[in-house]
């Protein structure tokens, strides 16, 4: 696997986290929007990734088997879903939304769910970024060795 390749392999794997880390955010930031544009609360979103080159994982690793084969190409994310898990509902009279029986459709954003994801996108993108500052320091050696 050539030296660029592998840039662009953890490259990938930082655009995807970032996007996920910024879908994170915004739930977070919707925890309590009970009027949106397409009308009714706000739905959780979330990110599902996949190989940029669309191969199965059982290829991928069964190519990995083979010394010759080449390796992935990164990663991507795949799209960004809605969340249809149903809606908390809230006993409160005097919110503008609340229905007849004084409930209100809450946004089905869970806070700790949302932590845990961030955290989970985190370690993921300093593990990206750990890789990409272990190839500097094997180019910087490289280039050490030409002197």
């Amino acid at each position: 696997m050539g030296f660029f390749r592998s840039l662009d392999i953890s490259a990938s794997g930082l655009t995807a986290q970032r996007l996920r880390m910024d879908i994170i955010s915004e739930n977070l930031a919707n925890i309590s929007t009970t009027r949106t544009a397409n009308g009714g609360s706000y739905r959780r979103r979330f990110t599902t990734f996949e190989q940029m080159d669309g191969s199965s994982f059982a290829s991928v690793y069964s190519d990995s088997l083979n010394a010759d084969a080449p390796a992935g190409s990164g990663v991507r994310v795949s799209s960004i879903q809605e969340d249809q898990s149903p809606f908390k509902l809230v006993y409160d009279p005097t919110h503008p939304d609340a229905n007849k029986d004084g409930y209100v459709n809450m946004p089905n954003v869970d806070v700790e769910r949302e932590m845990v994801d961030m955290i989970s996108a985190t370690r993921a993108y300093e593990a990206n970024v750990t890789a990409m500052n272990a190839l500097k320091g094997m180019a910087m050696k490289a280039l050490e060795i030409g002197k």
